[in-house]
């Protein structure tokens, strides 16, 4: 526990965490799927993740919108995940941390990938699947949030 009472846990090894990843490259995109080599979205690759870290899905994430576009206030993505993950500052990030996108300026972070590599990351994207692109300055821009798999069910 930390001074705050908070329950702590380890951090799962950046290396598993990262081959996990890659072992889903190529996998097709498909639309709240979390099925390697048949189907997933960026939120089903972070399931899929966690389910060869850690075990079962502790929660079951609510279906979500497909819209890049949307606007509000409200955290959907990184408010479910919290309890679950451990939060780390996006400057902090190092190959292994799960980053959560914002797609638009003023709207809500909706899309993730992994850190695999200084300059490099995975995510699930429509019409290329699981695939590895630069971490480049247009994705650093919109990293909003930042986590660490555990090693164990918090």
């Amino acid at each position: 526990m930390d001074m705050a009472g908070t329950q702590v846990f380890a951090a799962a090894d950046p290396a598993r965490v990262i081959a996990i990843a890659r072992a889903w490259l190529g996998t097709p995109y498909h639309d709240q799927a979390s099925v390697r080599g048949v189907g997933c979205d960026c939120a089903g690759l972070a399931r899929g993740i966690w389910r060869d870290l850690v075990g079962e899905e502790p929660a079951k994430r609510p279906a979500y919108s497909r819209d890049w576009g949307e606007v509000g206030s409200r955290e959907t993505f990184a408010d479910f995940v919290r309890p679950f993950l451990i939060e780390i500052d996006p400057m902090n990030a190092g190959p292994g941390t799960l980053l959560l996108f914002r797609m638009r300026r003023d709207g809500p972070a909706k899309h993730c990938g992994v850190l695999i590599e200084e300059g490099t990351f995975i995510h699930a994207i429509e019409r290329q699947g699981v695939v590895t692109v630069p971490f480049d300055r247009i994705w650093q821009r919109r990293t909003a949030f930042a986590f660490l798999f555990p090693q164990t069910i918090p």
